[in-house]
This record gives C-alpha cells, sequence and structure tokens, in this order.
C-alpha cells in the first residue's frame, strides 16, 4: 500500500536548464561569479522552473494562523488575543505583510488554523479550524495524530490554490503567539541541540523571559524523550501553523513549485518537510537570516545560505516578501545583460 502522501515522491529539478543556465552566465558581459548568489539562485530557478531564462511574475503567499497552548507558560511577551487580532490586521490590509504583498504584487492569503479567540468571518481569511489552537506541550503532546494531518493537509490545500493560481513562486508565513518557543523545542528534539542554542527571545522577552523559555523547552524535551520519529516530534511540539508550513514545502515540491522560506520558524518547519521527504530539499530556496539565535543553527541543519541578513525577526513572510525583489533582479540580469558575443566585447579567453 502506498504511504501517506507527504511521503510520495517529489519533482526533479531539471539539470539539463541547469547546465543551460550555467553556460549563458559564463557568457555574459561580467567577470564569472561576480554577481555572487545572484548567479547561483538564477540557475537554481531555471532548473526548478525547467527554462533557462526563469520568471517570478506571481507570488503566492499563505499565512497560517493558530495559537499554542505553551503559551500558558509565560513565554511570550505579548497575549494570546494578540494572534486573532493580527488575523483582522491581516484582512484590513494593516499588516508588514499585507504592505509587502500589495508592493511586489503578490497575491495574498490567510488561513485561520486555530486561534483561541475565533476573529469571524473576514475577507481574505480561509477559515480551516482545527481547534483553538495546541494542547500545553509540557502536559501532553501539542496535537492528535488526526490533528497533525488536518494541518499538514491544509499547507498542500494552500498549494494547490497556488497552482491553480499559476503561481511561480510560494512563500509561507505564519502568526501564532507562542511558536518560537515551539520551533525552538523543535529544533532542539530534531538535532539533538540544547535549548541555550536555539531559544531566543521571540517577541522581545527579557532576560528572565528568556530563562524561563529555555526552562520550558528543557522540560518539553524530557517529557516528550521518548518521541524519535519527526512526525511524532512534530505532534508532540509543534503548531497547527508550523505543521501547515511543513506541508506546504512538500506539496510543492511535489508540485514542482519552487518555495522561498522565511525566517526562524518557517525555516524549523522546512527542517521537518526535508526530514518527513528529503526530495523537497532542492525546491526550497531561503529568503534571510533572522535575528533569532537559534535561526543560524536550522540553516546550518539544512546546509542553506540565505539571501540577505538584515536582522529581521517578525515573520508573517515578511522576510521572504522582503527578498523577493531580489530574486525578480537576479532572473533579470540573468535574461537581460548581454553576452560577450552579442556586445563585440572580448571575453578574455585570448589575452
Amino acid at each position: 500500500m502506498p504511504g501517506p502522501w507527504w511521503e510520495q515522491a517529489c519533482a526533479q529539478p531539471s539539470a539539463r536548464h541547469a547546465a543551460l543556465a550555467r553556460a549563458r552566465q559564463q557568457r555574459l558581459t561580467k567577470p564569472p561569479g561576480s554577481l555572487g548568489q545572484l548567479e547561483q539562485v538564477a540557475v537554481q530557478l531555471a532548473a526548478l522552473q525547467g527554462c533557462e531564462r526563469p520568471r517570478l511574475d506571481r507570488v503566492w503567499i499563505s499565512v497560517f494562523a493558530a495559537d499554542h497552548g505553551i503559551a500558558a507558560e509565560g513565554v511570550s511577551a505579548f497575549p494570546q488575543s494578540v494572534t486573532a487580532a493580527m488575523v483582522r490586521n491581516f484582512a484590513a490590509g494593516g499588516a508588514a505583510i499585507s504592505v509587502l504583498a500589495r508592493e511586489i504584487g503578490a497575491q495574498l492569503e490567510v488561513v485561520d488554523l486555530g486561534t483561541v479567540m475565533d476573529p469571524g468571518e473576514l475577507p481574505g481569511v480561509r477559515r480551516a479550524r482545527i481547534a483553538a489552537g495546541t494542547a500545553n506541550f509540557l502536559d501532553a503532546p501539542a496535537m492528535s495524530r488526526d490533528q497533525l494531518e488536518q494541518a499538514l493537509t491544509s499547507g498542500a490545500a494552500s498549494v494547490a490554490r497556488a497552482r491553480a493560481w499559476n503561481a511561480a513562486l510560494f512563500i509561507g508565513g505564519e502568526m501564532g503567539i507562542g511558536n518560537t518557543t515551539s520551533a525552538a523545542a523543535l529544533g532542539c528534539a530534531l538535532l539533538r541541540a540544547a535549548p541555550t542554542e536555539l531559544v531566543g527571545p521571540g517577541t522581545g522577552v527579557d532576560a528572565r523571559g528568556l530563562e524561563r523559555k529555555r526552562a520550558v523547552v528543557e522540560r518539553a524535551l524530557r517529557a516528550h524523550a521518548q518521541r524519535r520519529s519527526p512526525l511524532e516530534l512534530l505532534a508532540a511540539l509543534g503548531g497547527f501553523e508550523i505543521a501547515a508550513l511543513t506541508g506546504s514545502c512538500i506539496a510543492a515540491a511535489q508540485a514542482g513549485l519552487p518555495v522561498l522560506v522565511d525566517g526562524f520558524i518557517a525555516t524549523a518547519a522546512a527542517l521537518y518537510a526535508v526530514h518527513l521527504n528529503p526530495g523537497c530539499r532542492p525546491w526550497l530556496l531561503f529568503a534571510h537570516r533572522s535575528h533569532e539565535p537559534g535561526h543560524r543553527r536550522l540553516l546550518q541543519a539544512l546546509e542553506a545560505e540565505p539571501l540577505m541578513d538584515l536582522g529581521l525577526r517578525l515573520g508573517e513572510g515578511s522576510g521572504a516578501a522582503v527578498a523577493v525583489p531580489l530574486l525578480r533582479l537576479a532572473c533579470s540580469l540573468h535574461a537581460g545583460m548581454a553576452t560577450f558575443e552579442e556586445a563585440g566585447v572580448s571575453d578574455g579567453s585570448r589575452a
């Protein structure tokens, strides 16, 4: 019998188009490698899109919102009511990701997977509520297996909508008070890392709050020490929005849709996606290195080199949205620059 959908094969990047794009880069009127990561990402996108000259005209952003039971342990500087309030702010167009989506011409959807306070029906917000937040993972697994599968599938459903819209790039964002604690616990559990390596200030807790967060994660790791598989750990320590991001990474790779990964929480989700289905890794591009200290450790585990390091730590998919113009410029440079032959310029090969 076939396994669950998230274990099914991912699409294969085109080695032929990567070679064609790489050869074109060598002929453009510049010293080879002089545009650094902009060259590399153009070649990567050529392989992912299966064309020599990639384009990123249509960008889809899904922001998944949900609350976390672990917030009861005082791990955030903000109350849980902020999650639902931000969902309303997304709907009104007043959030950072709302502004960025407008500026880059992206299609933005918000998916309510389970805030503690129900924001009700809102324009631009899709109701896919699983529960009013996860359980406190000090007391029990954050999610049941059924809830985890619902969250993973919600991520895949967003990818299906992005594909139907003919998106060329998928960005997943998140909103959920307490989710940096969940992401840190997930990273520690999978990488066998100490909480001091991954737990950071999140929304801006003070030194005492940071120690409290680290202690909470330490207790959670002990409470769930018997769980070993990525799926078990994701259910035990994750959040609905983090699991949806994980599902979206896998589903996008299966569909042949490149993903631009945001910051700390999105990268934790991507790490679990790669452990659940290693074939999704080539489809993941990484936007930025977050100011959240644990992000560096997660990026290292994924052997990922992000495009930017601007000290961002907002979430919502905002860092990925900021990186979209860089990707578009990389594509424009790749497609629009003249070759040495076209410009009648010597490439130095006869010098």
